[in-house]
């Protein structure tokens, strides 16, 4: 049945070419944008994963930049403590040209203070944006439980879409040259003095004529004087405001009969271990070990310190706290034969400090080198990862534009023939 108001071949052309027209149109805007998925009407669950992986990405470029700062960062502590190290070394040279009788001392020693004097300067000056990482002014506790800093170093998502940072913990190293706090006697006890105070007795056949260094006693992370082992000040817990233990960096000296043992504690020291470094500290200064016995007793981690000759001897024992690594050079001192000999023990335990600071900041900034270049490379799959899921495949996109284009022609060819159709009703009325 021909009909003037319904023209059924019109009407299913018009809404065919409409059709064609809306996928032009998509095509159209794949090709200007690039993105098969642009808004969330085109695919609401792709737009939505691609939207949180954009933002990761976002924040991973943040982190990466964190990093950076925090290697430069590092980057100032370790070199300054390797020239610390490099410095401590010279030190060390002109204490061992020491040794020798026919030398000016005189002229070594100005040479150790000015030495000195660029570990100071070099110290002080080894700050980045402000922050000192060695010269024992942080105070902050980081994710290490130790006084320091944080570097931002991830974006953590877990699989209910929770987020959480992680980061990097770097420990603050002291390498100043203060002194501090002067310990108690129960820190390091000098017991079996029952004669003369202050002096070990002739050896006589009597019971005086030893004495025993002992009592010795480390600072736990209570707060209380009754750890086991030395701590470093800067752990969790330790209150280095407490005078009757010691943590790592304490300095025991010991002289008898003239001679001065000095012993730094080291991080890890146990009784014993101070024990053995006392008389180690003791036979390097020279102590005549004819005259004086030196015996460690395993088992009350005890030195027992002899008087082997027929006159009676003086000894005295101090310790200290020294607020920095390198509080002991202050005393370093070769202008006599037993100072020089002294000073011999001294810079090996500040060299050793020094050395195990600039081995802390290189090991650290290692890994977040490390972390750094993974940063960059996850950053790098994500964004292929929200490519995959958005981007046009422009071959495809080509073909199908020249698809549309042809349907679209026909498309308005058939509409035009449907359109002519009621024409050849005007015929029947002629």
């Amino acid at each position: 049945m021909a009909s003037i108001l319904t023209n059924n071949g019109a009407m299913v052309a018009l809404q065919t070419l409409k059709g064609i027209n809306k996928g032009l149109t998509d095509v159209q805007s794949q090709i200007s944008t690039g993105k098969k998925v642009g808004s969330a009407k085109d695919n609401s669950a792709v737009w939505a994963i691609s939207s949180v992986m954009k933002s990761d990405v976002k924040g991973f470029k943040g982190i990466s930049e964190s990093l950076s700062l925090g290697s430069s960062t590092v980057s100032v502590a370790r070199q300054a403590a390797e020239t610390v190290t490099d410095l401590l070394t010279e030190i060390k040279g002109k204490i061992v040209s020491a040794q020798e009788d026919n030398v000016d001392r005189a002229k070594i020693q100005t040479d150790i203070g000015a030495l000195r004097d660029q570990i100071t300067s070099v110290v002080g000056a080894a700050q980045f944006n402000g922050l000192n990482l060695i010269n024992g002014s942080e105070t902050n506790t980081n994710t290490n439980g130790n006084a320091g800093v944080d570097v931002l170093s991830s974006l953590d998502r877990d699989s209910s879409g929770g987020v959480s940072s992680s980061s990097i913990g770097v420990d603050g190293q002291n390498l100043s040259q203060t002194t501090g706090l002067a310990l108690t006697v129960a820190a390091v006890d000098v017991t079996a003095d029952l004669g003369t105070v202050g002096v070990i007795d002739k050896n006589d056949g009597g019971t005086l004529d030893s004495i025993t260094f002992a009592g010795l006693q480390f600072l736990d992370a209570a707060g209380a004087d009754a750890g086991t082992a030395a701590l470093s000040g800067d752990d969790a817990g330790v209150d280095d405001s407490v005078a009757t233990g010691m943590v790592a960096g304490d300095e025991l000296r010991l002289s008898v009969g003239g001679t001065e043992g000095v012993y730094t504690i080291q991080e890890g020291d146990t009784a014993e271990s101070v024990a053995a470094g006392m008389k180690n500290a003791l036979i390097s200064a020279g102590i005549d070990t004819d005259k004086y016995s030196l015996d460690i007793d395993s088992t009350a981690t005890e030195l027992v310190i002899t008087n082997e000759t027929n006159d009676d001897v003086s000894f005295s024992q101090t310790s200290t706290r020294g607020t920095g690594g390198l509080s002991a050079l202050a005393s370093v001192d070769v202008s006599t034969a037993g100072g020089a000999a002294t000073a011999l023990g001294q810079i090996e335990n500040l060299l050793q400090t020094s050395i195990d600071s600039a081995a802390s900041f290189g090991s650290v900034q290692g890994r977040i080198e490390i972390q750094s270049d993974f940063v960059g490379k996850l950053s790098d799959s994500l964004k292929s990862g929200i490519g995959a899921l958005v981007d046009a495949d422009l071959e495809e996109v080509s073909a199908r534009l020249q698809s549309l284009q042809v349907q679209q022609q026909l498309g308005v060819q058939a509409l035009s023939i449907a359109n002519q159709a009621p024409q050849s009703v005007l015929s029947l009325f002629r």
